[in-house]
């Protein structure tokens, strides 16, 4: 059974909205990435990863402009890709894209879009709940 694992919401400032998460629910900062494809900040509660994300300008992954915030996309860790992406197709959903290996801040996954186009990652691994050491 897939489990929902991973929220991501876009937000105008990663500090500001990390501070928020952090004193009002107790979460932990896991991981912080500045990429091509925008910045994260990765929090947990020890089971869900919320990744806070911001899109500067020049980055490719954000919605709408770089003050835009909201859910950007959830992921779901499954027992087996293969399988899911048949059923995502299916059921009127899509592939969409596939993140490279090897950048740190990003877990690599398959993003799909469902019937709706909300993007959502599919993963045989769990997302990180813990910092590093």
């Amino acid at each position: 059974m897939a489990k929902l694992r991973h929220i991501a919401m876009q937000v105008p400032d990663l500090e500001k909205a990390a501070l928020f998460y952090e004193k009002v629910f107790g979460m932990k900062r896991v991981v912080r990435g500045d990429t091509p494809y925008g910045n994260a900040q990765m929090m947990s509660d020890g089971v869900i990863n919320l990744a806070l994300l911001n899109f500067p300008e020049g980055t490719i992954g954000g919605k709408g402009d770089p003050d835009w915030a909201g859910l950007h996309h959830v992921g779901f860790v499954v027992d087996d890709h293969d399988e899911t992406a048949k059923l995502i197709k299916e059921n009127g959903g899509e592939y969409f894209t596939t993140l490279p290996d090897g950048i740190e801040g990003l877990q690599a996954e398959v993003k799909y879009k469902d019937p709706n186009g909300i993007v959502i990652d599919v993963a045989e691994h769990p997302w990180q709940t813990e910092p590093n050491d």
